[in-house]
């Protein structure tokens, strides 16, 4: 069964929102080398519940207004062809992530945004 693997925390000043959440919740935030403003938030000890997640600069993903979850999936394909077949949105089609997997945003049939994201480290 897919589950959420993953949150976006959206952000004006990455500097001030990392440090906010490690202030507060003692996360472990660093920027991303990627192309993208994008700081990985790592929430807790290996094997601890829960899960790790990111801030995102909102300039890059100006639709995108509250926090978003992601959710793991054998194959974002199919789960776009059902996110439509049910009435939601694909918002942002299937994108590669090197060394990641696939990826895409789409939105509910109420408008609420969240991620499939299909592992497969063996894509360049």
């Amino acid at each position: 069964m897919p589950r959420v693997i993953h949150f976006e925390i959206p952000m004006d000043e990455p500097e001030r929102a990392a440090k906010f959440y490690a202030d507060v919740f003692g996360w472990q935030i660093k920027k991303w080398d990627g192309p993208q403003d994008y700081w990985m938030a790592k929430t807790g000890a290996d094997g601890q519940t829960g899960i790790n997640g990111a801030l995102m600069k909102r300039t890059d993903f100006p639709n995108f207004a509250s926090v978003i979850n992601t959710i793991d999936v054998p194959s974002v394909d199919d789960f776009m062809r059902m996110v439509w077949e049910h009435g939601g949105k694909v918002v942002m089609p299937k994108t590669s992530i090197p060394g990641v997997g696939y990826f895409a945003y789409c939105q509910d049939t109420e408008g609420n945004t969240f991620g499939i994201m299909q592992d497969d480290p063996g894509v360049n």
